[in-house]
């Protein structure tokens, strides 16, 4: 793929281009582009409050929304797969997906970290092993949930709750030889 190079000009309207699209919030004082829906910022305030949670009890974060195509679906299309947060917990290397929701009253919202999810995490938790050369190096899967009520009728912020559950899953689900002794075990 050839990119395309960038004069300064040039440079300089997309920069402008980008600015006007953005506002600024009174509750958080960042810049937060006006076109994202509004689950979607959801989920961008729940893995700030889990990144900030994570680094209380003592992660190490290293990267965030690390993303890489991991192949294509059926109908050709190119899936990504993301990892929300990639932090140490002391000598163990943690994979963990952020899952935020508004309440829990439905599901809990690690619920939907389903087979595909973990699936995706997974490949994209390989790559990133070979990657930096730490494929004997431990690790794990985790999920933080985190769930933000809505404010109440007095405009009062109800008080988030966020929990990590470590070891949410292994990849021995994934392992293809266990897979083909599974007609012995039956």
């Amino acid at each position: 793929m050839r990119w395309p190079s960038l004069n300064p000009q040039r440079l300089k309207r997309l920069l402008t281009k980008v600015a006007e699209r953005t506002v600024t919030t009174n509750v958080a004082r960042e810049e937060i582009p006006s076109e994202i829906a509004p689950h979607l910022l959801l989920g961008q305030r729940g893995e700030r409050l889990a990144a900030e949670h994570l680094e209380r009890l003592g992660f190490a974060l290293v990267a965030s929304n690390f993303t890489l195509p991991v192949g294509r679906n059926l109908r050709g299309a190119l899936v990504k797969a993301e990892i929300d947060l990639i932090a140490y917990e002391g000598a163990t290397l943690c994979f963990i997906e952020v899952k935020t929701r508004a309440s829990d009253w439905y599901a809990a919202p690690e619920a939907n970290v389903d087979l595909r999810k973990q699936r995706q995490i997974s490949r994209a938790a390989r790559v990133y092993r070979r990657m930096f050369d730490l494929t004997n190096a431990s690790y794990r899967y985790d999920v933080v949930s985190v769930i933000l009520p809505p404010a109440d009728k007095s405009g009062k912020a109800a008080r988030p709750r966020l929990e990590v559950l470590r070891s949410f899953w292994t990849d021995e689900k994934f392992c293809k030889r266990r897979w083909a002794n599974w007609s012995d075990d039956y």
